[in-house]
């Protein structure tokens, strides 16, 4: 029988977001409050709002009646779009924050890699903090030095080990923190999208340590927006909806069915007021939308003809190393294509604040017909993400069965460019 790792019961997180007023401002909305206000607070009350003592008030909930169970030696995969709940999730159960409803076990030991880097100090070496944030995560002192050259080789930062952390870019003190925290052997590790920090190369060394970890069969926990990711460490997922689990399942089932909830049909999607990610003020979205070789905005694209991804948006200061980003993924989770409008170096340097349009078109007869997924990122490289939409938009490439099919049906692959030929003959 399964031994016990987590077991999850009811558990909620309920914040309260609103407009503090300062109610103390003058004499008479003072007196006005003392009468007014009890009345207000009844009606907001009832209407499903409640107010504290500085002022209205909403409730939300980012978590509600989340429960489930996960075996010890398990890989759960956990996935939804921005704001449904998964990292709130993740810091209940990393004890990070405490939840308004229900109750959490852990039955093994467990380490969480949230935030990667917590706890270094900028004036101490990258050799002191290893040790500093060894002891943070709970490891002793003698276990750090048996695993510290493991962990300097990991984190690619031998050359400037001994260079205060202060004088390390954001990537290398990511690359540290990772290699300090996977070196762990909790029984039980809780990971929040880390792997999508570094370079290719660290990525891929990231992804062999957490496939390590689940074969040595220590219980994991994944939360990530990298479908394919998901789909190599985790054989079961669970889909977060608007602070609800939508589904809990084998991982396949889970990620088709969220692919294929998650994204817009018909090609287009805007927002009246803008879209920006919480706590971010350099940008905001307008609009994102497909449109075909005669500039329609559809959803359903001929395999011969070329398609355009269109990103409106408007900058509100002045950036530096800013670029906007496309990739599309097949209904597998697997991205097939990444592009960033810097890739045109007339794109590339200072970009002043107004209102800007970013194209790229995809050329005909490249993608296999199939349902596929669009995602837009905006960052400023190397230093922060500024908005991302995963799977914003889904499309269908069709076969016309024109010229360039195969007799019998489609043509293999995940792509079908059309290639030169040549031919030589003698007689």
């Amino acid at each position: 029988m399964a031994q016990l790792a987590i077991r999850v019961e009811g558990i909620g997180k309920k914040y309260r977001i609103g407009v503090f007023q300062d109610t103390q401002r003058d004499m008479a909305k003072s007196l006005a409050n003392t009468f007014v206000e009890p009345a207000r607070r009844a009606a907001n009350i009832l209407r499903g709002r409640e107010e504290g003592a500085t002022g209205l008030s909403e409730i939300f909930w980012a978590l509600q009646d989340i429960s489930f169970e996960v075996d010890f030696g398990e890989a759960v995969g956990i996935i939804g779009r921005n704001g449904a709940g998964k990292s709130t999730l993740l810091k209940i159960l990393s004890r990070i924050t405490k939840p308004t409803t229900g109750r959490v076990e852990l039955y093994k030991q467990f380490s969480s890699l949230l935030e990667v880097g917590t706890g270094f100090h900028p004036e101490l070496t990258g050799r002191e903090n290893v040790f500093l944030n060894g002891a943070i995560l709970g490891m002793s002192r003698a276990e750090v030095m048996r695993k510290y050259d493991e962990i300097v080789d990991f984190s690619g930062v031998e050359e400037f080990i001994d260079t205060p952390i202060k004088h390390y870019s954001s990537g290398m003190r990511v690359r540290l923190g990772f290699a300090v925290a996977a070196h762990m052997e909790p029984e039980i590790l809780m990971v929040d999208e880390v792997l999508a920090v570094g370079d290719v190369e660290f990525q891929r060394k990231c992804l062999g340590k957490m496939s390590d970890v689940t074969s040595e069969g220590r219980t994991v926990l994944f939360v990530s927006h990298n479908m394919a990711t998901i789909s190599s460490l985790c054989p079961r997922c669970i889909l977060l909806n608007a602070g609800q689990i939508e589904m809990d399942g084998s991982t396949d089932e889970v990620i088709a069915q969220y692919l294929g909830g998650a994204a817009a049909g018909g090609g287009e999607v805007s927002w009246a007021e803008g879209y920006a990610d919480p706590e971010i003020d350099e940008i905001k979205i307008n609009r994102i939308r497909l449109s075909n070789s005669t500039g329609q905005s559809t959803d359903l694209l001929d395999v011969r003809h070329p398609f355009t991804a269109e990103i409106d948006y408007e900058l509100l200061q002045s950036l530096v190393s800013f670029r906007v980003s496309i990739h599309i993924a097949n209904s597998e989770g697997v991205v097939i294509i990444h592009s960033h409008d810097v890739d045109n170096p007339d794109l590339a340097g200072m970009r002043q604040p107004g209102h800007y349009t970013s194209s790229c078109t995809i050329p005909g007869n490249l993608l296999s017909p199939g349902r596929y997924f669009l995602s837009v990122t905006s960052d400023i490289q190397h230093v922060k993400v500024l908005t991302q939409q995963h799977n914003i938009l889904s499309f269908h490439i069709s076969d016309t069965g024109a010229f360039g099919s195969d007799v019998g049906g489609r043509r293999l692959g995940v792509i079908r460019p059309v290639l030169d030929w040549t031919q030589t003959h003698e007689s």
